[in-house]
């Protein structure tokens, strides 16, 4: 994970954290031996999992962060129409501005 990104990830959990939510990482980067990968990859790990879970009384919400002009993998493009599909909300954030304005926009919805 860049460095940037590493940021904003930070600050968002900080926020939601700060504000009461239950959210949590699912540390899907990084390198690692093909050994290592084969040994993840049979407890369940997934390429292009989202970066976040958010967890809400009866919703769960996907978060992939990306920095600039960064785009999704496809991987991450294929686990975001698998969650929609679902039903699910999966949410792309660039900045933690937008995180704001999307968990104001759900709370009131609901």
């Amino acid at each position: 994970m860049k460095q940037e990104e590493h940021q904003l990830q930070v600050a968002i959990v900080n926020y939601l954290r700060y504000n009461g939510y239950l959210v949590f990482s699912v540390p899907n980067a990084g390198a690692r031996s093909k050994r290592m990968g084969g040994y993840y990859k049979a407890e369940g790990l997934l390429a292009g999992v989202s970066d976040l879970i958010l967890v809400l009384p009866n919703e769960v919400i996907f978060i992939e962060l990306k920095i600039g002009t960064e785009k999704q993998k496809p991987p991450q493009k294929e686990f975001e129409k698998r969650v929609k599909e679902l039903g699910y909300q999966y949410w792309l954030i660039y900045c933690i501005e937008q995180l704001i304005v999307n968990i104001n926009a759900f709370t009131n919805e609901n």
